[in-house]
């Protein structure tokens, strides 16, 4: 699948959008990609993740992961359907007290070969705290996946980034917007509130 097919298929959802974005890195950007909206055709999600899930097995090997384990909220859709279309178990972390841990029973067999699964990275402070619990919890993290990198891979998680497109948006601080952005109001639409 090419960059402008996986492209289309946000733009087909509804889910790339322009505007004035507040990211839940707490940057700002004029283009704002909705996974949700993407996730929510079953068909469309399916695609997709098998997509990225022929990538990651061609980057790490058949058989390379035993579990997929996504941050909640963004990860958890894509985090499933990848690990359906792995064959192996899905769970997802939860914020507690800003720190993600496991709730609802969910636990990490030890030294289970994990894969982080994320939708959308663009500075990769979820996915580094997600990383982290992994490894708390005794989970040994062969990489981590999402469906399209912002970065464009200059992003380091600290474990091999395995995206299925890059796509370079540019982000912002809030003191260095841009004039054209600053005139727009701006929408917070992910689902992490910013402190």
């Amino acid at each position: 699948m090419t960059r402008d097919e996986i492209l289309q298929h946000f733009r087909d959802a509804g889910a790339l959008l322009e505007g004035h974005f507040l990211l839940s890195s707490g940057l700002h950007s004029p283009v704002y990609l909705q996974c949700a909206r993407v996730m929510m055709d079953a068909r469309r999600g399916a695609a997709l993740c098998r997509a990225l899930a022929d990538k990651i097995t061609t980057e790490l090997g058949a058989g390379a992961v035993d579990l997929v384990v996504s941050p909640a909220m963004g990860g958890v859709v894509v985090g499933y359907e990848l690990a359906r279309q792995l064959a192996i178990r899905s769970i997802f972390t939860e914020r507690v007290d800003s720190s993600f841990v496991l709730r609802r029973g969910f636990d990490i067999p030890a030294g289970a070969r994990v894969l982080m699964a994320e939708d959308i990275v663009t500075t990769g402070k979820s996915s580094r705290e997600c990383i982290a619990c992994i490894t708390d919890y005794g989970g040994t993290v062969v990489g981590a996946s999402c469906l399209i990198d912002r970065s464009d891979g200059e992003v380091d998680i600290g474990v091999p980034l395995i995206a299925l497109t890059g796509y370079k948006v540019p982000a912002f601080a809030a003191d260095a917007l841009p004039p054209e952005l600053a005139a727009m109001p701006v929408v917070k639409p992910g689902s992490r509130d910013l402190k």
